[in-house]
């Protein structure tokens, strides 16, 4: 059975003092469940100070994007390199980085090599939006996202990295797919699609996470279904007694 995860994406939210306080308000509530991987990723500005206060415990820490050159003149950017003994993890390609920071396929999969490399495990975000999937679009781009997100590695290296689907309609916006909805696309076509590039091995190991308004109340629905191994939460993971039910609920299904 794959490890189910739980991972927060704070976004733009929280100064240090604040990311600190709720990183270690987080861990009294949810450190003692072992069957739940945890991770939480604050702004670059707090990743130090949030792994320092979670150090020794079991809640992995993680960035909310990266360049892909390890140095270089990128004024603003942030490397693999930089990352490393502060954060474990770093999400990729989210809709938001697509959407207003120019992030293409193209880049996504540069970064996914370079996370990789650096011994990070890159979650990467593909998902469709509102009117690509009214126009019946939304099994061939995700597919052809993940294609191009996923060229270039191998069977091994792809059986470490989380592909997390987001539907953009979902984001943010209080909608949800069903959880029946997901799970098709999470299987169907995300591991589906891992499976005709790399194997049947790696397409069962992959851990394939939803999000888009997932909550407390959705989420016992969505952890149920076979293909989805774990959410990517907004909102919800910045509300202390949300994510830690979140966390509960997902422990208690497996």
């Amino acid at each position: 059975m794959r490890r189910p995860m739980m991972a927060g994406n704070w976004k733009m939210n929280k100064t240090v003092n604040e990311a600190v306080a709720l990183a270690r308000a987080i861990c009294e509530q949810v450190n003692h469940i072992a069957n739940v991987d945890r991770v939480v990723c604050p702004p670059f500005i707090a990743i130090p100070a949030v792994s320092e206060t979670l150090r020794g415990s079991q809640i992995a820490v993680g960035a909310q994007n990266m360049h892909w050159a390890e140095s270089g003149a990128y004024t603003g950017e942030i490397s693999a390199p930089m990352l490393k003994g502060f954060a474990s993890y770093v999400i990729i390609g989210h809709s938001e980085r697509r959407q207003y920071f120019a992030e293409t396929d193209e880049t996504v999969n540069k970064k996914a090599h370079s996370a990789v490399a650096a011994g990070l495990t890159p979650i990467i975000c593909v998902g469709e939006s509102l009117e690509q999937n009214e126009r019946g679009e939304t099994q061939s781009f995700v597919s052809n996202q993940v294609r191009a997100a996923l060229a270039g590695f191998t069977a091994e290296q792809v059986k470490q990295i989380i592909i997390a689907y987001e539907p953009i309609w979902a984001i943010g916006t209080g909608r949800a797919a069903t959880a029946q909805q997901a799970n098709a696309i999470c299987g169907d076509v995300v591991r589906k699609t891992v499976g005709e590039m790399f194997g049947g091995e790696a397409a069962a190991t992959i851990r394939i996470l939803y999000g888009g308004s997932t909550n407390e109340k959705n989420i016992g629905e969505i952890m149920a279904q076979p293909d989805i191994d774990g959410a990517l939460i907004g909102g919800a993971s910045l509300k202390v007694e949300s994510y830690a039910a979140m966390v509960k609920i997902t422990s208690e299904l497996y």
